[in-house]
Order: C-alpha cells, then sequence, then structure tokens
C-alpha cells in the first residue's frame, strides 16, 4: 500500500536518490526546510520502511564484471519445495543481482553481472548444480542505453 508522501518528501526522495552522501545541513538547505525539521522528515520516511537504505553505485565494468545477463527462467516444477530450493540457489549467487516472477510465457527473469561469457557458463553450471531447471536461456546486454536506481518522483 502506498504511503501518503508529500511535495516535500519527494524533494527530500529526489534530492536523497541523487546523492545519498548528503549532510542534513545539506540537505535541508536544498529542499528549503530547517534542519531539524528535515532530519524528522528524513528520519519518518526510513521509520515507514520509504528509504530502505543508502548505497554506493559501482561500476560494474571497471571492477572486470562488464557483461550483464538476463537469464530467462521456465520451470514446469511449481511445488513449495522447488520454489524454495530455487530462492536459496538465486539468493546465495552474488553474480546474481535481481530475480523477478513473471507473469505470461516466462516464470522467472534473473538479472546477473559477470566478467565474459566464461564466467556466466560458471554461473549457469553453480545454478543448476543448486536446483533443477527445466528451460534456461540467456541474453546478453550488447548496450546499457539506461540504467538507473532513482524511483521516479512526480506526482500522480
Amino acid at each position: 500500500m502506498a504511503l501518503d508522501i508529500d511535495e516535500i518528501d519527494r524533494k527530500l526522495l529526489t534530492e536523497l536518490q541523487r546523492d545519498g552522501t548528503l549532510s542534513v545541513d545539506q540537505l535541508s538547505e536544498r529542499v528549503a526546510l530547517s534542519r531539524n525539521a528535515c532530519w524528522r522528515r528524513v528520519k519518518r520516511l526510513e521509520e515507514d520502511g520509504v528509504i530502505t537504505g543508502r548505497v554506493a553505485l559501482v561500476d560494474a565494468d571497471k571492477l572486470g564484471l562488464g557483461l550483464s545477463v538476463f537469464i530467462l527462467v521456465r520451470t514446469s516444477n511449481h511445488d513449495p519445495d522447488w520454489l524454495q530450493k530455487f530462492r536459496a540457489a538465486v539468493t546465495s549467487l552474488p553474480e546474481i543481482t535481481g530475480v523477478y516472477r513473471m507473469s505470461g510465457d516466462l516464470d522467472y527473469v534473473v538479472r546477473a553481472r559477470v566478467a565474459d561469457v566464461k564466467a556466466y557458463d560458471r554461473l549457469y553450471q553453480r545454478l543448476i548444480a543448486k536446483v533443477a531447471l527445466s528451460d534456461v536461456s540467456a541474453s546478453f546486454v550488447m548496450e546499457e542505453i539506461k540504467e538507473t536506481t532513482v524511483v521516479p518522483m512526480e506526482v500522480r
């Protein structure tokens, strides 16, 4: 359920998404709010679970992880035991950066970051050793046109 987020909260969230290292003083100046009011709002947004963490964004290419892979999974097994094994498998592999249960033809889309195709194959071998998958294919990203962690703050 969506929380009631006002315009000032949206401004705070926009600024924090741009730069999570802003001090309360810097943040309050950018949104034209007193330091204490700004701090209280940020704390409330954290307590309400709107702000779930603060992270440093890393350039994967500079770390030698230049290949993004989308792994498309179909399964004929939908029982709770299989799902528990699948969840455990995908959450245990650090190369996997996102997992989504889908509607339509695909059951799951898995996003991963690896160095190259050989590294993807090693990831694939480790994944299928942990959980039985009936149909797996991979698509390698040729060009990242847009990738962001920013949640849009436009008023609906």
